[in-house]
């Protein structure tokens, strides 16, 4: 069957036509909020972003400890890699706790201070072991062994919103990035700074995001640290570069701290290959963290109290309040030791101009009284002048109230400046 088809009249074309506009703004308006909506749930969504920190705990950790073991087997070297491991950190953390040489430990003493290794990078042969291990020590116990008890002086919570640039495109939590990796892998435990580390998950990438890093404004700061638990808020940046594909890679390191962005440190670190990133960026992270104990010793790292939301008073802390009593009655301002008495000769040719002059005068500036001595309407009346300030002071006051003003001795003679305003 032959399709129908409709003649397309004059009157057809202009019957369409409107169905044809509104057609097309409906469709526009269609793909705007299906886009919308995919950008909204792309931004929260996904697999490419969140990282969480790792122990944030208070062990003793002990880092780039090498070791170099040979034998039997390749299990039997590994193990013996480890336990080299661990009497070498504890000679490290005693020197550097402590001083001096360290007491010597069994094997199994050290395994009950011992609570992780951490392998840094291993090689491992059919009867050989080389590695570079990180070695955590337990706070608690190996404090005892060390004469540490307490813990130490610790900052304001910290929000942490780290910022990578590649080139001239900044990223925070909106994806995973190699700088909020090296972030998450730091032991935050053994520093002053009390990190609040995001994870990147769910509403992280909308709240805290590059534009968010850099806005100065104090109501959603306010917001943001109560919501996530924390006084204040450092920004840690890198601009990553590289020399060419694979090659050199510098790094550009600086940390601000605050709404207003204020540069605690920068520095820059450089790797020969594209594989010794993630060292790259743990330095980085480290001696942002040097930079920030010093800061805090230095006392430039005091929360912001624009920052603080203050809580609204109870009514028992209201009613706790003392009651002053007002006094019976008000006490004028005595005048002044710089009051002066002026004799004030004023144009009067009615009374308006008497009412709007004395009305003038005594809402001037420094004027302390007025008082009339002789009224003369259509002639000249002499008022007294209490003024704080001398003659000179008194003329310009009056010439730029729109008075004219001469002198007569030790007063002065005013009158309405011709087109002049109040």
């Amino acid at each position: 069957m032959p399709a129908l088809a409709i003649p397309l009249t004059p009157m057809t074309a202009r019957l369409m036509a409107p169905l044809r506009r509104y057609g097309l703004i409906i469709a526009v308006f269609a793909m705007l909020a299906i886009g919308t909506a995919s950008l909204l749930r792309a931004q929260i969504e996904g697999n490419n972003r969140g990282v969480p920190p790792i122990d944030s705990s208070g062990s003793f950790e002990v880092t780039n400890v090498t070791v170099d073991v040979a034998s039997k087997s390749s299990d039997a070297a590994r193990q013996a890699g480890w336990r080299e491991a661990q009497r070498r950190a504890w000679r490290a953390l005693w020197a550097k706790m402590v001083g001096g040489v360290a007491p010597n430990l069994s094997d199994s003493a050290l395994d009950g201070i011992v609570s992780a290794v951490s392998v840094e990078e291993e090689f491992i042969g059919p009867h050989r072991y080389i590695a570079r291990l990180g070695v955590l020590f337990d706070r608690a116990r190996a404090g005892q062994l060390l004469g540490i008890t307490g813990n130490i002086a610790r900052s304001a919570p910290m929000l942490v919103i780290p910022v990578q640039w590649i080139g001239s495109t900044p990223q925070s939590f909106e994806t995973r990035t190699e700088w909020q990796q090296a972030w998450a892998r730091f032991r935050a435990g053994n520093s002053a700074i009390d990190y609040v580390r995001p994870t990147g998950t769910g509403a992280d990438p909308l709240l805290l995001n590059v534009m968010q890093a850099g806005r100065p404004g104090r109501g959603w700061w306010r917001m943001l640290l109560d919501q996530y638990g924390a006084a204040d808020v450092v920004v840690p940046e890198v601009r990553l570069a590289w020399r060419y594909p694979g090659g050199p890679v510098v790094g550009h390191f600086a940390v601000r701290h605050g709404p207003d962005g204020v540069t605690l440190a920068s520095f820059v670190l450089r790797v020969n290959t594209d594989a010794a990133l993630p060292k790259l960026l743990d330095e980085g992270v480290r001696r942002i963290d040097l930079a920030l104990v010093q800061a805090m010793a230095d006392g430039r790292l005091r929360p912001d109290p624009s920052l603080v939301i203050e809580p609204e008073a109870t009514e028992e802390e209201l009613a706790a309040l003392p009651i002053e009593e007002a006094p019976d009655q008000l006490q004028l301002d005595a005048p002044s030791a710089t009051t002066q008495s002026f004799t004030l000769q004023i144009d009067t040719p009615d009374s308006g101009a008497v009412a709007a002059a004395e009305g003038q005068l005594r809402a001037m500036f420094g004027v302390r009284s007025l008082a009339m001595g002789s009224l003369a309407i259509g002639g000249t009346s002499v008022y007294r002048i209490g003024y704080d300030g001398n003659l000179d002071a008194l003329r310009t006051a009056l010439a730029a109230r729109g008075w004219q003003v001469d002198s007569t001795g030790n007063g002065l003679l005013i009158r309405k400046a011709r087109g002049g305003g109040q």
